[in-house]
């Protein structure tokens, strides 16, 4: 792998190479949004926008009833360099498919809704493992499908005579307190080293013209 992004990074400047190795190291999979059926393209867009932007790499997309179609400006390209994952099976079942998924990657599925159950955002325990993070719809929230299967549930605190937040500010909100709570601790948040070249060469792909032959060339030529 190392040969192959040497190679290609010839074809990129060497300031964009040194740009994707700084966003790579500063990645994490540690937590990861699951998104239930989002139908309103504003909220897709900014939910995509914000991931990327405080570092978040794994996106999980349920579609039941809702296609998740972003808006080009607004997500603003941001969807290139996340790696999506959309469960989308006739049949009603990809809550339950996606959280199984999750849960033998070694996450604990959270969910962000009132409950009785629930704790305060500050007061989540980032120490006990890895985070998958269920958020519902706009109208509603989260079914009961996707609550019957969290293993706990966080509410973040409000004042104010509104139920809840919009879904991509609580996203905004959710992500940007648990992303400057993993980087101010000791917790192993960061991507892998074999990760991080995974995602250098993968952006090398998407942003070099003819990635595809050049690479055809280098592998003809070992």
């Amino acid at each position: 792998m190392d040969a192959l992004i040497d190679y290609l990074s010839q074809f990129a400047t060497p300031r964009r190479v040194q740009l994707f190795k700084d966003v790579a190291a500063n990645r994490t999979r540690y937590i990861t949004p699951v998104l239930e059926d989002i139908f309103q393209a504003q909220n897709a867009s900014a939910v995509l926008r914000t991931c990327e932007c405080v570092g978040i790499q794994d996106i999980h997309i349920i579609e039941e009833r809702n296609r998740f179609e972003p808006i080009a400006d607004v997500e603003l390209g941001s969807a290139q360099w996340l790696s999506t994952f959309k469960y989308n099976k006739p049949g009603g079942e990809n809550m339950t498919e996606a959280i199984q998924t999750l849960k033998r990657n070694g996450y604990r599925i959270v969910a962000t809704t009132p409950h009785l159950k629930e704790v305060s955002l500050d007061n989540l325990n980032l120490a006990k493992g890895k985070v998958a993070l269920l958020f519902g719809t706009e109208l509603k929230g989260l079914t009961e499908q996707a609550l019957s299967q969290a293993d706990e549930f966080v509410r973040i605190p409000m004042t104010g005579f509104t139920e809840s937040f919009n879904i991509s500010v609580s996203v905004a909100i959710v992500t940007y307190t648990l992303m400057r709570e993993l980087r101010n601790s000791y917790l192993p948040w960061k991507l892998t080293d074999t990760e991080q070249k995974e995602l250098v060469l993968e952006w090398l792909r998407k942003s070099i013209k003819d990635s595809e032959l050049l690479e055809k060339r280098f592998n003809f030529g070992k």
